[in-house]
């Protein structure tokens, strides 16, 4: 027997009910020498051939909001979803098109702070802050340190060192600094949101499009596992109160930053059940099986990861196979950024 049928015969139920995706940016590929967030974008080629390789393989597209009942009465047809995080203006310039040419609804999750131009998207700042400066001193805590940002190599290693101290201590502060020495160096931080992100006007235009629908992310996208449960009540209730008054409706989903450990903890978890969310995904790997209905606060999501813009990904991540393998083999899976 193929290692292939043996695959099908062990894993023949890992695709579930459906699944998923999530992507950031949507956008022709970029030419910068330096990019360490490449992996949150993809080109407009590529999602519509994910979206032909689904359909060719019989799923269904549907709504986000639809999840529950598809659970709760699982169809032959496996189904689909797409959901696109942080709001960048690139969505509506060359995903919209892509979802409205194959009737694909989709999703996109909002954050406040973004769609105000009131928070910096650290990661985006940092990228243009390493690229540009071949030197830079940074303030970690103990004191400013020199970090040597020539190579690529040195670039690297500055760009994963800052982003590391943002997500191990206050973040608050450390986006702060980060942002104060982005201006040192003649990068301006919220200038980098009001160009990458969607401003309300854009947002409400976006609505006419049937297929759209908006969620919630959050005020100012900090990983909620560190903050005071007040304040997680308010980052989710004025997310969700922004998509609310922007759409007329409350929204039904809401995507925790980072959907990893930094902010989905049983604690959060409870918080959102509290505030009467019903769908809150997060980026842990993974297909949707009927058992996911019976707590929706928690549900995975595939990245479309744009290291790795190949048909055949596609259909590995879709059929599950590749996850039941980690959770066989006891390998702790990660999430995204």
């Amino acid at each position: 027997m193929s290692a292939v049928l043996k695959a099908l015969g062990l894993f023949g139920n890992a695709r579930g009910s459906g699944v998923i995706f999530t992507l950031h940016h949507v956008r022709p590929k970029r030419t910068d020498a330096f990019q360490p967030n490449a992996f949150l974008e993809v080109t407009p080629d590529f999602l519509e051939r994910a979206i032909l390789i689904l359909g060719d393989a019989g799923y269904d597209f549907v709504p986000l909001e639809t999840i529950p009942e598809r659970l709760a009465k699982p169809a032959e047809r496996p189904f689909a979803c797409f959901t696109l995080d942080d709001g960048y203006r690139d969505n509506a310039a060359f995903a919209a098109p892509v979802f409205t040419r194959h009737g694909v609804p989709f999703t996109i999750f909002l954050t406040r702070g973004f769609v105000d131009a009131s928070r910096s998207m650290w990661w985006e700042t940092l990228e243009s802050l390493v690229a540009k400066a071949p030197r830079l001193s940074f303030d970690f805590g103990n004191g400013p340190q020199s970090l040597a940002a020539t190579t690529r190599r040195e670039k690297t290693a500055a760009f994963n060192r800052i982003a590391t101290y943002v997500n191990t201590t206050n973040e608050m502060d450390a986006v702060a600094r980060l942002d104060a020495t982005a201006t040192e160096h003649g990068v301006a931080p919220l200038q980098i949101t009001r160009d990458e992100a969607m401003r309300a006007d854009e947002l409400k235009t976006l609505l006419a499009n049937p297929l759209v629908a908006f969620g919630g992310h959050s005020v100012t996208h900090r990983g909620l596992a560190r903050l005071s449960t007040r304040e997680v009540e308010a980052e989710i209730a004025r997310s969700m109160e922004m998509v609310e008054a922007l759409a007329g409706t409350m929204p039904k989903a809401f995507a925790y930053p980072y959907g990893d450990a930094r902010s989905v903890t049983p604690q959060v978890r409870d918080i959102l059940r509290k505030l009467g969310v019903v769908i809150g995904v997060t980026t842990r790997p993974g297909t949707l099986r009927g058992n996911t209905a019976a707590d929706l606060t928690a549900i995975p999501r595939i990245s479309l990861n744009g290291l790795y813009q190949k048909a055949r990904y596609v259909s590995a991540l879709a059929s599950g196979i590749p996850f039941e393998m980690m959770r066989i083999a006891g390998v702790r899976q990660n999430y995204d950024r």
